[in-house]
């Protein structure tokens, strides 16, 4: 009898281990499915959307991690980042956002904003200092205000608060994968109890990345 229960309960944690594993990520667990799947222009390549914000302290832990492995994807992916809006106090920091993306500076940029605002204790809750900091960073400052100002980054924030509500982004930092699948840290987490630390929600984030790129890539095919 003993050896019955023991082989039923050595069962039990087989299957709760294959219900949740971010190398074999399992729909429901370890990701989740859009109810309405967002159209995608990257070709064969598969698009990975991070909706994050400058602010976000889960954001900057995760953003070298990310970065790096958004560089070992190469020609795999076409990454995106769409700053989420929050409130009035917060927006020149996604006005700075897309402000450096319209002028091609955003992935320059990254680190060094989050540094500025996560290490160095940057207040970028008014224009002026975030105009002040660029320019301190060999950014032109009349330039920058006037894209700042522009019709296009005003469009661009419209645009994020309307993917907002297609990708259905409630939290951040959030990965939406092909246009269907969401992934975060924070999902990874409750799917496997295991990783109970940041660090290691994210790397495991990371893997079910990996093996989401690849079913999209090989329907893609």
């Amino acid at each position: 009898m003993l050896k019955k229960i023991l082989s039923v309960l050595t069962l039990s944690l087989v299957a709760l281990g294959a219900a949740a594993s971010p190398t074999a990520p399992k729909e429901g667990a370890d990701y989740q499915v859009l109810p309405t799947p967002q159209p995608t222009d990257s070709g064969k390549k598969v698009e990975v959307i991070e909706f994050f914000a400058y602010w976000c302290p889960h954001c900057n832990t995760f953003d070298p991690s990310l970065s790096a492995w958004v560089k070992k994807q190469g020609d795999n992916i076409v990454f995106k980042r769409v700053h989420v809006p929050y409130n009035e106090r917060l927006a020149p920091q996604q006005k700075l956002y897309y402000t450096l993306e319209s002028m091609g500076l955003a992935d320059q940029f990254q680190p060094k904003v989050l540094k500025a605002l996560h290490e160095d204790r940057q207040d970028f809750t008014r224009d002026e200092a975030v105009f002040d900091w660029v320019a301190k960073n060999g950014i032109d400052r009349a330039k920058f205000s006037d894209t700042y100002r522009s019709f296009g980054v005003a469009g661009k924030i419209r645009r994020a608060g309307a993917m907002m509500e297609s990708y259905k982004v409630e939290y951040w930092p959030l990965l939406v994968v092909d246009g269907r699948w969401q992934v975060s840290p924070s999902l990874t987490g409750q799917a496997n109890k295991e990783l109970d630390t940041e660090a290691k929600q994210q790397a495991a984030t990371l893997q079910v990345l990996d093996a989401l790129v690849a079913k999209a890539k090989a329907e893609k095919k």
